[in-house]
Protein backbone atom coordinates (compact mmCIF):
# COMPACT_ATOMS: atom_id res chain seq x y z
CA UNK A 1 0.00 0.00 0.00
CA UNK A 2 1.58 3.28 -1.05
CA UNK A 3 1.91 6.16 1.38
CA UNK A 4 -0.62 8.97 1.14
CA UNK A 5 0.72 12.02 -0.67
CA UNK A 6 1.98 14.79 1.62
CA UNK A 7 -0.56 17.47 2.45
CA UNK A 8 0.25 21.08 1.73
CA UNK A 9 0.41 23.71 4.42
CA UNK A 10 -3.05 25.15 3.82
CA UNK A 11 -4.66 21.69 4.04
CA UNK A 12 -2.89 20.93 7.31
CA UNK A 13 -4.00 24.20 8.88
CA UNK A 14 -7.57 23.66 7.70
CA UNK A 15 -7.72 20.15 9.19
CA UNK A 16 -6.11 21.40 12.38
CA UNK A 17 -8.65 24.17 12.82
CA UNK A 18 -11.53 21.75 12.19
CA UNK A 19 -10.44 19.14 14.74
CA UNK A 20 -7.56 20.00 17.08
CA UNK A 21 -8.14 21.55 20.50
CA UNK A 22 -4.86 23.26 21.41
CA UNK A 23 -3.45 23.59 24.94
CA UNK A 24 -3.43 26.98 26.67
CA UNK A 25 -5.03 28.53 23.59
CA UNK A 26 -8.14 30.73 23.31
CA UNK A 27 -9.58 28.68 20.46
CA UNK A 28 -12.04 31.21 19.00
CA UNK A 29 -9.21 33.66 18.37
CA UNK A 30 -6.92 30.87 17.16
CA UNK A 31 -9.44 29.66 14.58
CA UNK A 32 -10.34 33.16 13.42
CA UNK A 33 -6.97 34.87 13.47
CA UNK A 34 -3.94 32.63 13.99
CA UNK A 35 -1.65 31.63 11.17
CA UNK A 36 0.10 28.84 13.06
CA UNK A 37 3.54 27.39 12.69
CA UNK A 38 3.36 24.12 10.78
CA UNK A 39 6.50 22.37 11.94
CA UNK A 40 7.76 19.59 9.70
CA UNK A 41 11.09 18.68 11.27
CA UNK A 42 13.67 19.87 13.78
CA UNK A 43 17.41 19.66 14.21
CA UNK A 44 19.66 21.02 16.91
CA UNK A 45 18.33 24.36 18.12
CA UNK A 46 16.14 24.88 15.05
CA UNK A 47 12.59 24.09 14.00
CA UNK A 48 11.75 23.87 10.26
CA UNK A 49 8.28 24.67 8.98
CA UNK A 50 6.36 23.23 6.06
CA UNK A 51 7.77 25.94 3.79
CA UNK A 52 11.36 25.04 4.70
CA UNK A 53 12.07 28.09 6.80
CA UNK A 54 14.01 27.61 10.02
CA UNK A 55 13.29 29.15 13.43
CA UNK A 56 15.49 29.16 16.50
CA UNK A 57 13.65 27.31 19.27
CA UNK A 58 13.83 29.96 21.96
CA UNK A 59 11.95 27.98 24.62
CA UNK A 60 13.29 24.47 23.84
CA UNK A 61 9.75 23.41 22.88
CA UNK A 62 8.09 24.16 26.21
CA UNK A 63 11.36 23.85 28.18
CA UNK A 64 11.85 20.19 27.30
CA UNK A 65 14.37 19.85 24.44
CA UNK A 66 17.36 20.44 26.70
CA UNK A 67 19.79 18.82 24.25
CA UNK A 68 18.16 20.26 21.16
CA UNK A 69 16.26 18.27 18.56
CA UNK A 70 17.35 15.03 16.95
CA UNK A 71 20.53 14.44 18.94
CA UNK A 72 22.04 11.50 17.03
CA UNK A 73 22.84 9.47 20.14
CA UNK A 74 19.27 9.81 21.43
CA UNK A 75 17.79 8.84 18.06
CA UNK A 76 20.09 5.81 17.85
CA UNK A 77 19.17 4.68 21.37
CA UNK A 78 15.47 5.06 20.59
CA UNK A 79 15.70 3.04 17.37
CA UNK A 80 17.79 0.31 19.00
CA UNK A 81 15.40 -0.05 21.93
CA UNK A 82 12.36 -0.09 19.64
CA UNK A 83 13.78 -3.16 17.92
CA UNK A 84 14.02 -5.04 21.23
CA UNK A 85 11.25 -3.90 23.57
CA UNK A 86 8.87 -0.97 23.23
CA UNK A 87 6.62 -1.55 26.18
CA UNK A 88 5.90 -3.74 29.15
CA UNK A 89 4.11 -3.15 32.42
CA UNK A 90 6.22 -2.62 35.55
CA UNK A 91 3.54 -3.99 37.91
CA UNK A 92 5.50 -6.84 39.46
CA UNK A 93 7.71 -6.87 36.35
CA UNK A 94 11.06 -5.24 35.65
CA UNK A 95 13.36 -4.71 32.71
CA UNK A 96 16.99 -3.72 32.26
CA UNK A 97 16.47 -0.15 31.15
CA UNK A 98 14.09 0.73 33.98
CA UNK A 99 16.28 -0.83 36.64
CA UNK A 100 19.53 0.71 35.41
CA UNK A 101 17.96 4.13 34.89
CA UNK A 102 16.86 4.17 38.53
CA UNK A 103 20.39 3.34 39.66
CA UNK A 104 21.92 6.02 37.44
CA UNK A 105 19.34 8.62 38.42
CA UNK A 106 19.96 8.05 42.12
CA UNK A 107 23.66 8.43 41.35
CA UNK A 108 23.21 12.02 40.15
CA UNK A 109 20.42 12.99 42.56
CA UNK A 110 20.93 14.97 45.77
CA UNK A 111 22.42 12.56 48.28
CA UNK A 112 19.73 10.87 50.34
CA UNK A 113 17.24 10.22 47.53
CA UNK A 114 17.32 6.47 46.93
CA UNK A 115 14.03 5.32 45.38
CA UNK A 116 12.51 6.09 41.97
CA UNK A 117 8.82 5.95 41.01
CA UNK A 118 8.18 6.40 37.29
CA UNK A 119 5.32 8.25 35.63
CA UNK A 120 4.74 9.97 32.31
CA UNK A 121 4.98 13.77 32.57
CA UNK A 122 5.67 16.63 34.94
CA UNK A 123 2.11 16.91 36.19
CA UNK A 124 1.97 13.25 37.12
CA UNK A 125 5.42 13.38 38.73
CA UNK A 126 4.11 16.10 41.06
CA UNK A 127 0.82 14.24 41.55
CA UNK A 128 2.81 11.19 42.63
CA UNK A 129 4.84 13.34 45.02
CA UNK A 130 1.69 14.75 46.60
CA UNK A 131 0.03 11.35 46.93
CA UNK A 132 3.17 9.83 48.43
CA UNK A 133 3.35 12.68 50.93
CA UNK A 134 -0.31 12.30 51.94
CA UNK A 135 -0.19 8.50 52.23
CA UNK A 136 3.10 8.64 54.12
CA UNK A 137 1.28 10.35 56.98
CA UNK A 138 -1.72 8.01 56.73
CA UNK A 139 0.63 5.02 56.99
CA UNK A 140 2.24 6.58 60.07
CA UNK A 141 -1.14 7.04 61.72
CA UNK A 142 -1.37 10.79 61.06
CA UNK A 143 -4.27 11.05 58.56
CA UNK A 144 -5.04 14.60 59.69
CA UNK A 145 -1.90 15.82 57.85
CA UNK A 146 -3.67 16.39 54.53
CA UNK A 147 -3.03 20.05 53.66
CA UNK A 148 -0.32 21.38 51.38
CA UNK A 149 1.60 24.65 51.22
CA UNK A 150 2.93 26.21 48.01
CA UNK A 151 4.01 29.59 46.67
CA UNK A 152 1.68 32.11 45.08
CA UNK A 153 2.20 32.10 41.33
CA UNK A 154 3.50 28.53 41.36
CA UNK A 155 2.86 26.14 38.49
CA UNK A 156 3.15 22.39 39.08
CA UNK A 157 1.02 20.90 36.32
CA UNK A 158 -2.53 20.39 35.12
CA UNK A 159 -3.84 17.32 36.95
CA UNK A 160 -6.18 18.22 39.81
CA UNK A 161 -3.67 17.59 42.59
CA UNK A 162 -0.85 19.42 40.82
CA UNK A 163 -3.21 22.26 39.93
CA UNK A 164 -4.21 22.51 43.60
CA UNK A 165 -0.70 23.54 44.59
CA UNK A 166 -0.41 25.82 41.57
CA UNK A 167 -0.89 29.49 42.20
CA UNK A 168 -1.69 30.96 38.77
CA UNK A 169 -5.29 31.98 39.38
CA UNK A 170 -6.40 32.10 35.75
CA UNK A 171 -5.53 28.38 35.44
CA UNK A 172 -7.29 27.40 38.70
CA UNK A 173 -10.47 29.45 38.66
CA UNK A 174 -12.78 27.05 36.82
CA UNK A 175 -11.82 24.13 39.05
CA UNK A 176 -11.86 25.81 42.46
CA UNK A 177 -14.36 23.45 44.08
CA UNK A 178 -12.45 20.34 43.01
CA UNK A 179 -9.01 21.18 44.32
CA UNK A 180 -7.01 19.80 47.25
CA UNK A 181 -6.66 22.08 50.28
CA UNK A 182 -3.56 24.23 49.77
CA UNK A 183 -2.28 27.35 51.52
CA UNK A 184 -0.42 29.72 49.22
CA UNK A 185 2.27 31.97 50.67
CA UNK A 186 4.11 34.83 48.97
CA UNK A 187 7.32 33.96 47.09
CA UNK A 188 10.61 35.85 47.30
CA UNK A 189 10.53 38.64 44.74
CA UNK A 190 13.98 38.54 43.20
CA UNK A 191 17.61 37.48 43.27
CA UNK A 192 19.61 39.29 45.92
CA UNK A 193 16.57 40.99 47.47
CA UNK A 194 17.24 40.09 51.10
CA UNK A 195 14.22 41.96 52.46
CA UNK A 196 11.89 40.11 50.08
CA UNK A 197 13.41 36.75 50.95
CA UNK A 198 13.02 37.51 54.65
CA UNK A 199 9.36 38.49 54.25
CA UNK A 200 8.65 35.34 52.27
CA UNK A 201 10.38 33.12 54.80
CA UNK A 202 8.56 34.71 57.74
CA UNK A 203 5.20 34.22 56.01
CA UNK A 204 6.00 30.57 55.41
CA UNK A 205 7.29 30.14 58.95
CA UNK A 206 4.07 31.58 60.36
CA UNK A 207 1.90 29.19 58.32
CA UNK A 208 3.97 26.12 59.16
CA UNK A 209 4.39 26.96 62.83
CA UNK A 210 0.66 27.41 63.28
CA UNK A 211 -0.53 24.54 61.09
CA UNK A 212 2.15 21.86 60.89
CA UNK A 213 -0.08 19.34 62.68
CA UNK A 214 -2.36 19.37 59.59
CA UNK A 215 0.19 20.04 56.83
CA UNK A 216 1.55 17.11 54.84
CA UNK A 217 4.11 18.90 52.69
CA UNK A 218 5.44 22.07 51.13
CA UNK A 219 5.67 21.90 47.32
CA UNK A 220 8.25 24.18 45.71
CA UNK A 221 9.83 25.07 42.37
CA UNK A 222 13.45 25.63 43.45
CA UNK A 223 15.15 28.85 42.36
CA UNK A 224 12.70 29.71 39.53
CA UNK A 225 8.92 29.91 39.30
CA UNK A 226 8.55 29.32 35.59
CA UNK A 227 4.95 30.02 34.56
CA UNK A 228 4.71 32.81 37.16
CA UNK A 229 6.95 34.86 34.87
CA UNK A 230 10.40 33.42 35.56
CA UNK A 231 10.46 34.69 39.16
CA UNK A 232 13.83 33.85 40.69
CA UNK A 233 14.99 33.43 44.28
CA UNK A 234 18.27 32.77 46.04
CA UNK A 235 19.62 29.35 47.00
CA UNK A 236 19.78 30.43 50.64
CA UNK A 237 15.97 30.36 50.72
CA UNK A 238 16.11 26.62 50.04
CA UNK A 239 18.45 25.92 52.96
CA UNK A 240 16.23 27.84 55.40
CA UNK A 241 13.13 26.13 54.06
CA UNK A 242 14.67 22.66 54.44
CA UNK A 243 15.66 23.38 58.04
CA UNK A 244 12.20 24.77 58.83
CA UNK A 245 10.25 21.84 57.37
CA UNK A 246 12.50 19.25 59.02
CA UNK A 247 12.16 20.95 62.38
CA UNK A 248 8.35 21.03 62.19
CA UNK A 249 7.79 17.57 60.74
CA UNK A 250 6.55 18.70 57.32
CA UNK A 251 7.68 16.98 54.12
CA UNK A 252 9.32 18.91 51.28
CA UNK A 253 8.43 18.11 47.66
CA UNK A 254 10.74 19.79 45.14
CA UNK A 255 9.45 20.20 41.57
CA UNK A 256 12.49 20.07 39.26
CA UNK A 257 10.43 19.40 36.13
CA UNK A 258 11.62 22.68 34.61
CA UNK A 259 14.62 23.58 36.75
CA UNK A 260 16.47 20.25 36.63
CA UNK A 261 19.03 18.95 34.16
CA UNK A 262 21.16 22.07 34.14
CA UNK A 263 18.56 24.71 33.35
CA UNK A 264 19.59 26.91 36.31
CA UNK A 265 23.32 26.09 36.14
CA UNK A 266 24.00 23.00 38.26
CA UNK A 267 22.39 19.69 37.32
CA UNK A 268 19.62 20.30 39.87
CA UNK A 269 18.36 23.65 41.07
CA UNK A 270 18.29 22.14 44.57
CA UNK A 271 21.68 23.40 45.68
CA UNK A 272 21.39 23.40 49.47
CA UNK A 273 22.47 21.26 52.43
CA UNK A 274 20.47 18.07 52.85
CA UNK A 275 17.94 16.86 50.35
CA UNK A 276 14.21 17.16 49.84
CA UNK A 277 11.97 14.27 50.84
CA UNK A 278 10.65 13.97 47.28
CA UNK A 279 12.00 15.32 43.98
CA UNK A 280 10.03 15.41 40.71
CA UNK A 281 11.65 15.39 37.27
CA UNK A 282 10.41 15.36 33.66
CA UNK A 283 10.99 17.53 30.54
CA UNK A 284 14.81 17.36 30.36
CA UNK A 285 14.62 13.83 31.77
CA UNK A 286 14.28 12.52 28.20
CA UNK A 287 15.44 15.80 26.62
CA UNK A 288 11.93 16.28 25.25
CA UNK A 289 12.03 13.06 23.23
CA UNK A 290 9.30 11.00 24.95
CA UNK A 291 6.74 11.48 27.73
CA UNK A 292 8.57 10.12 30.78
CA UNK A 293 8.92 11.35 34.36
CA UNK A 294 10.07 10.22 37.78
CA UNK A 295 9.55 11.05 41.43
CA UNK A 296 12.53 10.34 43.68
CA UNK A 297 12.07 9.58 47.37
CA UNK A 298 14.23 9.09 50.43
CA UNK A 299 14.48 5.68 52.09
CA UNK A 300 12.48 7.06 55.02
CA UNK A 301 9.53 7.75 52.73
CA UNK A 302 9.85 4.36 51.04
CA UNK A 303 9.95 2.42 54.29
CA UNK A 304 6.62 3.90 55.41
CA UNK A 305 4.96 1.93 52.59
CA UNK A 306 6.34 -1.46 53.64
CA UNK A 307 4.52 -4.06 55.71
CA UNK A 308 0.84 -4.93 55.35
CA UNK A 309 -0.48 -4.99 51.74
CA UNK A 310 -2.82 -2.05 52.36
CA UNK A 311 0.21 0.15 53.03
CA UNK A 312 1.33 -0.19 49.39
CA UNK A 313 1.20 2.78 47.00
CA UNK A 314 -1.72 1.91 44.74
CA UNK A 315 -0.83 4.20 41.87
CA UNK A 316 0.61 3.53 38.43
CA UNK A 317 0.24 4.57 34.83
CA UNK A 318 0.10 2.21 31.86
CA UNK A 319 3.41 3.57 30.57
CA UNK A 320 5.06 3.80 34.00
CA UNK A 321 8.74 2.93 33.44
CA UNK A 322 8.26 2.51 29.69
CA UNK A 323 11.39 0.83 28.22
CA UNK A 324 11.67 3.28 25.31
CA UNK A 325 11.56 6.25 27.65
CA UNK A 326 13.92 4.62 30.12
CA UNK A 327 16.50 3.87 27.43
CA UNK A 328 16.33 7.44 26.16
CA UNK A 329 16.61 8.84 29.69
CA UNK A 330 19.73 6.74 30.28
CA UNK A 331 21.26 8.03 27.05
CA UNK A 332 20.47 11.62 28.10
CA UNK A 333 22.40 11.13 31.35
CA UNK A 334 25.31 9.65 29.40
CA UNK A 335 25.34 12.62 26.99
CA UNK A 336 25.40 15.11 29.88
CA UNK A 337 28.43 13.27 31.24
CA UNK A 338 30.32 12.46 28.02
CA UNK A 339 29.76 15.80 26.28
CA UNK A 340 30.30 17.87 29.47
CA UNK A 341 27.05 19.68 28.84
CA UNK A 342 27.05 21.74 32.06
CA UNK A 343 30.68 22.79 31.67
CA UNK A 344 30.08 24.04 28.14
CA UNK A 345 26.85 25.77 29.16
CA UNK A 346 28.55 28.07 31.69
CA UNK A 347 29.84 30.64 29.15
CA UNK A 348 26.52 30.51 27.29
CA UNK A 349 24.72 31.34 30.55
CA UNK A 350 27.09 34.26 31.11
CA UNK A 351 26.30 35.54 27.62
CA UNK A 352 22.54 35.34 28.29
CA UNK A 353 23.01 37.30 31.52
CA UNK A 354 25.07 39.97 29.76
CA UNK A 355 22.61 40.35 26.90
CA UNK A 356 19.46 40.49 29.05
CA UNK A 357 21.04 43.04 31.36
CA UNK A 358 21.89 45.19 28.33
CA UNK A 359 18.25 45.08 27.22
CA UNK A 360 17.20 47.03 30.32
CA UNK A 361 18.39 50.10 28.39
CA UNK A 362 15.50 49.64 25.92
CA UNK A 363 12.73 52.15 26.78
CA UNK A 364 9.78 50.31 28.32
CA UNK A 365 11.69 47.34 29.75
CA UNK A 366 10.87 47.23 33.45
CA UNK A 367 13.18 44.48 34.77
CA UNK A 368 15.66 41.87 33.60
CA UNK A 369 16.95 38.72 35.29
CA UNK A 370 18.83 35.58 34.43
CA UNK A 371 19.87 32.32 36.02
CA UNK A 372 21.77 29.62 34.18
CA UNK A 373 20.24 29.06 30.77
CA UNK A 374 17.25 31.31 31.49
CA UNK A 375 16.89 34.98 30.61
CA UNK A 376 13.75 37.03 31.25
CA UNK A 377 12.46 40.58 30.77
CA UNK A 378 9.35 42.28 32.16
CA UNK A 379 7.78 44.40 29.46
CA UNK A 380 5.48 46.15 31.95
CA UNK A 381 5.92 47.38 35.51
CA UNK A 382 3.19 44.99 36.66
CA UNK A 383 3.30 42.18 34.08
CA UNK A 384 0.15 40.15 33.41
CA UNK A 385 -0.11 36.63 32.02
CA UNK A 386 -2.93 37.96 29.82
CA UNK A 387 -0.94 40.98 28.66
CA UNK A 388 -0.72 41.64 24.92
CA UNK A 389 2.78 43.10 24.48
CA UNK A 390 4.24 39.62 24.28
CA UNK A 391 1.94 38.71 21.39
CA UNK A 392 3.36 41.49 19.22
CA UNK A 393 6.87 40.51 20.25
CA UNK A 394 6.24 36.86 19.38
CA UNK A 395 4.98 37.77 15.90
CA UNK A 396 8.02 39.95 15.22
CA UNK A 397 10.40 37.26 16.47
CA UNK A 398 8.76 34.77 14.14
CA UNK A 399 9.26 37.16 11.23
CA UNK A 400 12.94 37.42 12.18
CA UNK A 401 13.41 33.66 12.55
CA UNK A 402 12.82 32.65 16.18
CA UNK A 403 10.05 30.88 18.03
CA UNK A 404 9.28 32.55 21.36
CA UNK A 405 6.27 32.05 23.61
CA UNK A 406 6.12 34.96 26.08
CA UNK A 407 4.30 34.64 29.39
CA UNK A 408 2.02 37.59 28.72
CA UNK A 409 4.13 40.67 29.40
CA UNK A 410 7.21 38.59 30.25
CA UNK A 411 9.52 37.57 27.43
CA UNK A 412 12.09 34.89 28.16
CA UNK A 413 14.41 32.41 26.55
CA UNK A 414 15.14 28.87 27.67
CA UNK A 415 17.04 27.54 24.65
CA UNK A 416 18.58 24.07 24.42
CA UNK A 417 21.38 23.95 26.97
CA UNK A 418 23.83 22.89 24.25
CA UNK A 419 22.72 25.53 21.73
CA UNK A 420 25.65 26.40 19.43
CA UNK A 421 27.21 29.76 20.25
CA UNK A 422 26.38 31.24 16.84
CA UNK A 423 22.73 30.24 17.22
CA UNK A 424 22.63 31.75 20.69
CA UNK A 425 24.00 35.04 19.39
CA UNK A 426 21.38 35.11 16.65
CA UNK A 427 18.62 34.33 19.15
CA UNK A 428 19.74 37.11 21.51
CA UNK A 429 19.85 39.56 18.62
CA UNK A 430 16.31 38.60 17.54
CA UNK A 431 15.00 38.96 21.10
CA UNK A 432 16.51 42.44 21.41
CA UNK A 433 15.12 43.58 18.07
CA UNK A 434 11.69 42.09 18.85
CA UNK A 435 11.54 43.79 22.24
CA UNK A 436 12.33 47.15 20.64
CA UNK A 437 9.63 46.57 18.02
CA UNK A 438 6.94 45.46 20.50
CA UNK A 439 7.55 48.31 22.92
CA UNK A 440 7.75 50.96 20.22
CA UNK A 441 4.35 49.76 18.95
CA UNK A 442 2.76 49.89 22.42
Amino acid sequence: MSAAPPRNRADIVAVDKRHVWHPYTPMARYIAETDPFVIERASGARLYDKDGRSYLDGNASWWAASLGHGHPRIVAALVDQARRLCHTSMAGVTHEEGALLAEELVGVAPQGLSRVFYSDDGSTAVEVGMKLAAQYWVNLGRPEKRRFVALSGAFHGDTLGAMSVGGVEVFRRAFAGLLVDCIHVPPPEGLGDEASHERAFRALEEVLSGGHAEIAAVVLEPRVQGAAGMRMHDAGHLARLRALTEGLGVLLVVDEVFTGYGRTGPFWAWDAPGCPDLLCTAKGFTAGTLPMAATLATERIFEAFLGAPERAFFHGHTFCGNPLGARVAREVLAIYRDERILEHAAPKAARIAESFHAMTAIPGVARARSLGMIGALDLAADPSYLGTVGQRLCAEARRLGAYLRPLGDVVYITPPINIPDEDLEELLSIVSASVRFALSSD
